[in-house]
């Protein structure tokens, strides 16, 4: 069995059609999916999924792109969030500046916040880093000396250098489709070499979908196929990354495993 650690079953592409694209999954073999939020307004409706569906989990938090828009949120509205029983993981949040869709201040900021409640809930940090590795690693650095947090970094596509600070942070990589693609061999190179006991397979969908899929839509069956091409580049069967990816889901993500 595998588990989609990070998919947007609430997105355009995926909720128009979510039961079949559900059902497709598990006929992939995929018997866990991680639905993930990214702003305060889908909450509801990510929380009403993993309500429905018994092997769909969900998140709370906010994407950095979407920052300036929460410029109010506090710790306590994501600890009230997070009480629910399906709720079990704080995120996706982070850093991206690439895009700078928000003030690279207030993302800092709203980081520092969800890092906190991780913290108080035991509930895995799910982030985003783009193009801030260095303010990203300083950042889980600093907060890290406040007390331990359980986190993973997702769609992992930094580099090697950055991949070995956040393992020394005690943090999981977890992989999405980019490592299929034929231009990521430096992350080819990471993937190979990751500890068995942190690494991840994710979707990312609909966004990023992997060999042979690109230029479609990305669906959480997918996970499969980037589950295979990690399988090869580590030198192990399918099943065998299925179940060290499974297992260390559960290991993480506790009250999903509950």
């Amino acid at each position: 069995m595998l588990i989609d650690s990070h998919c947007h079953l609430e997105y355009e592409g995926l909720v128009e059609d979510q039961q079949a694209v559900l059902a497709r999954a598990r006929l992939a073999g995929v018997g866990g999916f991680l639905s993930i939020s990214t702003r305060r307004r889908e909450w509801g409706r990510v929380v009403a999924t993993a309500e429905r569906e018994t092997d769909v989990w969900a998140s709370v938090g906010i994407h950095p792109h979407e920052a300036d828009a929460h410029t109010d949120m506090g710790k306590s509205e994501l600890l009230a969030a997070a009480e629910h029983p399906r709720v079990v993981a704080i995120g996706e949040t982070g850093l991206d500046f690439y895009y700078d869709k928000s003030d690279r201040t207030v993302q800092q900021e709203l980081f520092r916040i969800h890092i906190a409640v991780a913290r108080e809930t035991g509930l895995p940090l799910i982030v985003h880093t783009r193009d801030a590795e260095a303010e990203t690693a300083a950042i889980l650095a600093d907060e890290r000396e406040k007390g331990a947090f359980p986190a993973l970094i997702h769609c992992f596509t930094a580099s090697a250098a950055f991949g070995r600070q956040v393992l020394d942070l005690g943090l999981t990589i977890s992989l999405s489709g980019i490592v299929t693609f034929k231009n990521a061999a430096d992350l080819q190179a990471v993937a190979a070499e990751l500890p068995s006991g942190r690494i991840l397979v994710e979707t990312d969908a609909p966004f990023l979908a992997p060999v042979p899929h690109r230029g479609r839509t990305c669906e959480p069956a997918f996970v499969a196929d980037t589950a295979r091409f990690v399988a090869g580049l580590r030198g192990v069967s399918p099943d065998e990354l299925a179940e060290t990816t499974t297992r260390n889901f559960r290991a993480l993500f506790t009250k999903a495993a509950a």
